[in-house]
């Protein structure tokens, strides 16, 4: 069976068994009919069969390894472990046009949402496109996005918006896609939001970024272009040192750091924090 999806503007196709797309109900507010403007396809499918590759690179995060590595046909790979038991793989094509998803065990979606993830990071790096680790709301026509580690308290962040600055709305709390289209930033929601099940086919210009820290106090400042673009650098996926993603992410970050302001704050996990950083950043004080 075969779907057709767009987020961001930018389409793209997945290949599978009817009963792997009743697991996917969070890409259905993203689902088209026509196939226009299909970046990639991507196949799932089982397979305990292991994929012979070079390993180039490694990311830990919280018990999950990824493995990136290439085939000796040259063609991208990530090995997903957790505890040390391999979850499946991702195979990409060359020009990262074509996927395959094979999956080990149980967590078929966990795959498939990363399989996806993955492919529209690739192929989109050289679009003005970007998926950031980020929790984002909007206020009065307006995107705020909020950055910084996994446990800084985004999502705690946004909930404070929530609750106590009227007419706020959550549009992703995990991994929103930045899109620039004729000189202008915007934020849009997608199909992956962590653990929050927000998927919402909703976009809106960018009012701001703000960078968060821990802190027994709240304060607030904008930074200043080179600490605003390493920021962003460390927000964005991607593999950077490929030369044509590198050069993407670049143009990327820049434009943003020349056309949005970016902050930092230093925060408590309170009414004051929320307020103080909307008060800077609408108002921009």
């Amino acid at each position: 069976m075969r779907k057709h999806y767009i987020v961001a503007g930018h389409g793209f196709t997945v290949d599978a068994e009817d009963s792997i797309f009743t697991e996917m109900k969070q890409y259905e507010p993203f689902m088209d009919e026509k196939e226009d403007n299909t970046l990639f396809t991507l196949r799932i499918q089982k397979s305990d069969t292991p994929i012979i590759y070079k390993e180039y690179h490694r990311q830990e995060d919280e018990g999950l390894s990824i493995i990136c590595g290439e085939t000796p046909e040259g063609n991208t790979v990530l090995e997903y472990q957790l505890g040390n038991k391999v979850m499946g793989w991702l195979v990409c094509s060359h020009d990262y046009k074509e996927g395959k998803v094979y999956y080990t065990r149980g967590q078929r979606l966990f795959m498939v949402n990363s399989g996806l993830m993955m492919m529209y990071t690739f192929i989109t790096t050289d679009k003005l496109t970007g998926l950031f680790h980020s929790s984002v709301v909007s206020y009065q026509g307006k995107a705020y996005m909020f950055l910084g580690k996994s446990g800084t308290g985004k999502s705690t962040h946004s909930q404070l918006w929530l609750k106590h600055i009227e007419g706020t709305e959550l549009v992703n709390d995990d991994n929103p896609v930045v899109r620039i289209i004729d000189g202008e930033a915007r934020v849009y929601g997608s199909p992956w939001s962590g653990k929050t099940p927000c998927y919402r086919n909703v976009d809106y210009p960018i009012g701001g970024i703000v960078k968060l820290k821990q802190a027994p106090h709240n304060e607030i400042r904008r930074m200043k272009p080179v600490e605003a673009y390493i920021t962003l650098a460390m927000s964005i996926s991607g593999m950077r040192w490929k030369e044509q993603m590198g050069d993407g992410l670049h143009e990327t970050e820049n434009q943003l750091t020349s056309t949005i302001p970016v902050w930092h704050l230093s925060c408590l996990p309170d009414q004051e924090a929320a307020e103080i950083c909307s008060q800077a950043i609408v108002n921009k004080e």
